[in-house]
C-alpha cells in the first residue's frame, strides 16, 4: 500500500485501517481454507508492520499533545492485547476448527482499537502538528513499515525502544520465514 508524496499521515492511517477492514471482510468471506491462509497471512503482515509504524511515529508524537498519555496508554494496551490474539492466530491453520473464534476476537479487538484511534488520537496528531510535519511522518510511517517485522512478537510488548531494539533482528527473521514459506508452499 503506498501514498501519494503530499499525503499527510492521518490520511494514510486512515486508509491503512480500511485496508485491515476490507482484509478482515475478505477472511470471513472465504469459503476456501487455502484462500483463507493466505488472506489471513497478508492482514497478519500488514497489521505487524502498521502496529510497529504507529508505536514509533505516530504514538510519540500524540504524547506531547495535550491529555495525550493517557489515550495512547490506553492504545498501546490494545495493541499489546491484540499482538497477543494474533501470535496465537499465527500458530494455527485456517481450517482449525478454533481459528474462526480467535479471528471473531482478534477483529473486534483491532477494528475497535482503530476507531479509537480515529475518534481520540488522529484529532490530537491533526492539531499538534502542521501539513509540512504531517506530511514527513507519513513518509516516516512507510519507511517504518518497510522494515518492521511481519509478524506478532507480543513479547516485545508496544514499548518504541523495546521495538527498536528487536525490529531489526525480527524483521529479518520474519522476512526470511515468509520467504521460506512462500517458496514451500510453491512446491506442493
Amino acid at each position: 500500500m503506498t501514498s501519494g508524496s503530499n499525503q499527510h499521515v492521518v490520511d494514510l492511517l486512515v486508509q491503512q485501517h480500511e485496508h485491515i477492514r476490507s482484509l478482515f471482510a475478505a477472511v470471513e468471506d472465504t469459503t476456501s481454507s487455502d484462500v483463507r491462509q493466505e488472506t489471513f497471512e497478508e492482514l497478519r503482515r500488514f497489521l505487524a508492520v502498521h502496529e510497529t509504524a504507529e508505536e514509533l511515529i505516530t504514538h510519540p508524537t500524540v504524547r506531547t499533545a495535550d491529555g495525550g498519555n493517557p489515550i495512547v496508554d490506553a492504545r498501546l494496551e490494545e495493541e499489546t492485547q491484540a499482538k497477543k490474539t494474533l501470535a496465537e492466530l499465527d500458530g494455527m491453520k485456517a481450517d482449525e476448527p478454533e481459528f474462526m473464534n480467535t479471528f471473531a476476537a482478534l477483529k473486534g479487538a483491532v477494528l475497535e482499537h482503530a476507531e479509537a484511534e480515529e475518534k481520540e488520537e488522529f484529532p490530537l496528531l491533526r492539531e499538534s502538528r502542521d501539513t509540512a510535519h504531517l506530511e514527513r511522518m507519513a513518509s516516516a510511517v512507510l519507511a517504518v513499515e518497510a522494515f518492521a517485522p511481519t509478524h506478532p512478537h507480543p513479547t516485545v510488548g508496544s514499548s518504541a525502544t523495546a521495538n527498536l531494539m528487536a525490529g531489526p533482528l525480527a524483521s529479518v527473521l520474519d522476512r526470511t520465514r515468509d520467504a521460506v514459506r512462500a517458496a514451500l508452499s510453491q512446491n506442493d
